[in-house]
Order: C-alpha cells, then sequence, then structure tokens
C-alpha cells in the first residue's frame, strides 16, 4: 500500500540511507522553471528526476532498467513528489506493480516543499538558457512567460547543410542556421573571427540578440556519407558554443529540441522566413576567446594539474576499435585526457541525454565527471572528434554555471593528424 508523508515526517527521513527521493514532475521543472503553484522553482536537495510521463509510456523491462541506472532499485525506500498527490500516486502506482514494495508519496508535493523559505530548493544554475516547449510557444504566441528576453530575440533550426529539413517544416517563427556558415569544412574548426562576423550579422544577431536554438534528431548511421546532418540537436549546442565564443550574451537551448516541440503537440510551417540582417554586431569577436582552445593549449592543459582535457567519445573510439568517423584515418585517443563518454557513437549523447533526448539530470552528469576527476575548480577543454560533442558537454558545463569550460576545438582530427606527421 502506498503511504502518504506529511511535510514534518519527509524531512526527518528524506536524507536517510536507503530513501531515494523521485521527483516526478517534467524535468523543466526539475531544473528550476515553475510550471506550477510552488512559489520557488527547482527539487528537492538529493531528488532524482523521473517524470511520470516517462513511466506512462514505457514498458516495464525498459523501465525497470531506467530506473535501475538512476540508482532506484525495489530495496530503497521510495518516496514520490509531484505537483499534486494524484502525478505522485501515478508514478507511485507503477512502482509498486514492478516490485517496489516500500514507496510513499509526500503530500502536497513540491509546492508544499517550496512553501516554507527554510527549506532548501535546488536548481541548474541557468535554467533559464535551456528552455522548454511550452515556454518556447508562449513567447512566440506573445502570451505572458517567465524569463522572457529583454530585446529582441530569434529562433533557428540548426543543422549541418540540410535547409530542406527546415523546408519541410520547423518552429512557426523560426529561421534557418546552417554550421557550416559557422565552422570550417576543411578541418571543422571554429570560422575566423571576421568569416563569423560576417555569418552573424546576415543572420541578423548582435551581441545583444536572445538567440534560441534547437534541432531535430533522426536515427544516424555512422557509416552513411553525412550521418551529422542527423544530429541536430548536437549541432544546434556546436552553435551555441560558437554564439557565447563570439560574444552573444543570451544563448537559449530548446530542451529536446524539435522532437520535445511535436512531442508537446505543437504544431510546424512550413514558411520559408528569412533574418533581417543587422549592421553591426556591438562587441569584437571572439568577446569569450576562454571558450575555446586550440592544440598547443591542448599540450599545455594535459601537464597542467589543475586543468583537464576531457574526451567526449564512445567507448569504441577511446579503445582504438574506431575513429568514429568515415574521414578520420588514425584511431586511438589522446594520452593524458580523461574519458568523458558519450553515447553509442560520433553522433549519439544517451550518456548525457534523458530517455526523451532532453538534457540528462545535470546532478548526475555532474556526479558521473566527479569519479574521473571532473570538477567544476579545474580549468576544463572537451574535446570530440571534431567538436560537435564536445560543444553540448560545453554547454551543459556552462548551464551548471562552471566557470572555466571550453572546448579543444581541433579534437581527434587534428591532434591524430599532428601525430600522424609527427611519427
Amino acid at each position: 500500500m502506498i503511504k502518504t508523508l506529511e511535510i514534518d515526517t519527509f524531512t526527518e527521513i528524506y536524507r536517510s540511507p536507503g530513501v531515494k527521493v523521485v521527483d516526478a514532475r517534467p524535468t523543466a521543472a526539475f531544473n528550476g522553471w515553475k510550471l506550477g503553484p510552488e512559489a520557488r522553482g527547482g527539487h528537492i536537495p538529493g531528488a532524482v528526476a523521473f517524470p511520470q510521463s516517462w513511466a506512462a509510456n514505457t514498458y516495464d523491462a525498459i523501465l525497470a532498467e531506467r530506473l535501475a541506472s538512476k540508482g532506484l532499485t525495489p530495496d530503497h525506500s521510495i518516496v514520490v513528489y509531484g505537483y499534486d498527490d494524484g502525478e505522485s500516486t501515478s508514478l507511485a502506482d507503477r512502482l509498486m506493480l514492478l516490485g517496489y514494495d516500500d514507496v510513499a508519496v509526500l503530500k502536497g508535493g513540491l509546492p508544499e516543499w517550496a512553501a516554507h523559505p527554510d527549506l532548501e530548493v535546488i536548481r541548474l544554475p541557468k535554467y533559464r538558457q535551456l528552455v522548454h516547449p511550452e515556454w518556447l510557444h508562449r513567447l512566440l504566441e506573445g502570451n505572458q512567460t517567465d524569463e522572457v528576453p529583454d530585446g529582441a530575440f530569434s529562433v533557428f533550426q540548426v543543422n549541418y547543410g540540410v535547409a530542406e529539413e527546415y523546408e519541410r517544416g520547423h518552429i512557426p517563427g523560426a529561421f534557418y542556421l546552417d554550421t557550416n556558415s559557422l565552422e570550417s569544412s576543411t578541418d571543422w574548426n571554429r570560422r575566423s573571427p571576421e568569416e563569423l562576423e560576417t555569418a552573424l550579422l546576415k543572420c541578423g544577431i548582435s551581441k545583444d540578440t536572445t538567440v534560441i536554438l534547437y534541432g531535430r534528431d533522426t536515427a544516424a548511421d555512422p557509416e552513411e556519407q553525412k550521418p551529422g546532418r542527423k544530429a541536430g540537436q548536437i549541432a544546434a549546442t556546436r552553435a551555441a558554443a560558437i554564439l557565447l565564443y563570439s560574444g552573444v550574451e543570451d544563448v537559449r537551448l530548446l530542451d529536446g529540441g524539435l522532437n520535445a516541440w511535436l512531442a508537446a503537440g505543437h504544431s510546424i510551417e512550413t514558411e520559408m522566413r528569412l533574418p533581417t540582417p543587422v549592421a553591426e554586431f556591438g562587441t569584437t569577436i571572439p568577446a569569450r576567446p576562454d571558450y575555446f582552445i586550440d592544440y598547443e593549449e591542448a599540450v599545455d592543459l594535459i601537464a597542467d594539474p589543475d586543468g583537464v582535457l576531457v574526451s567526449v567519445r564512445s567507448q569504441a573510439e577511446n579503445l582504438g576499435e574506431t575513429s568514429g568517423y568515415n574521414y578520420i584515418e588514425h584511431l586511438g585517443d589522446i594520452p593524458g585526457a580523461v574519458w568523458g563518454n558519450c553515447g553509442s557513437d560520433a553522433y549519439h549523447m544517451q550518456n548525457y541525454r534523458n530517455m526523451d533526448n532532453t538534457m540528462r539530470d545535470f546532478n548526475e552528469v555532474a556526479s558521473n565527471w566527479k569519479t574521473v576527476g571532473i570538477t567544476p575548480d579545474k580549468k576544463i577543454a572537451f574535446y570530440c572528434g571534431t567538436g560537435w560533442r564536445a560543444s553540448e558537454t560545453f554547454f551543459y558545463a556552462y548551464l551548471m554555471g562552471w566557470p572555466k569550460p571550453s572546448v579543444y576545438d581541433g579534437g581527434w582530427f587534428e591532434w591524430s593528424r599532428r601525430a600522424g606527421e609527427a611519427a
């Protein structure tokens, strides 16, 4: 039988060993967005994000595996909370059916907890930069919403060279941004400051423009000719990193991309839209040069006891079983780098995504990083093959408020060629 805990009882036990607290609300609410009647956005310290919607749409075997991956096993005492007792009970009922015998719900959920100013709530430090579909829908419709941009804003669907995908359907009002305008097609590094300025002005972007980015993810096979065309959300974070480096002060990402927008029931349009160019960017590019490093700085970082170079590559790439790309010849990884994982291959980021393709619980990301020595007090540079996956992890560290994250732009592509030339 599912128990109901009053707030006073819950506060006495929720930090106890063997007790696991589960947040059944949408991940946007967990991160900090106020989606309900709560006085303060965020989540209860130590809570695990597991939205009720995930359980409602998942087979038992897969659900049990997902729960276990988050440390939620039947030998724990589970306390579930949501926005209301109905939301909490729905997830709790499903857990009971899976064999979780000791399950309770917090009466009044997060709104009850947040109403007590002496009780702490945790949130993603820069949650405003990770927007959710309903927020974007309200913004585009001109309806009242939280955390609105101070001035002009633009929405861009991002991918690598597939304008046809944008033409087939995009978020109403969105423009198209091709990553080729931001990075070179020879080495895939960011373009020169002069080229970036030209591209951004053409897109109508100044340093004061709020830029909201998203991509569309479809099944990508690493062996096809240009699989990066199907990794739209990674492309969006690549653009986000380069825009931040350039000096755009308010860059936001639609969590889950176009897939999340469609899953939320929102419409798309096929009308082609072209942004109005602007005359001035407003600052010298790059305004944040520390957000990217190059080969020599990567060499120095490996030798720096206060720095860490992080390989965001698959296990097969890390072990030298594959280069990960059909255009990278050499196998292996950079000596002295720390493996930060990514997912199954060069075009997937399962280790940093939830089952609905949104950003993984940031507490879990930080915990996984800590186990291999990646901590916020260090100077950190992420790399992958050519900078895309590294840009996604950079953006997550940026959202987490880490002070010294960067992207080693050349990645394994540059490093392996230099090592081959020296051999």
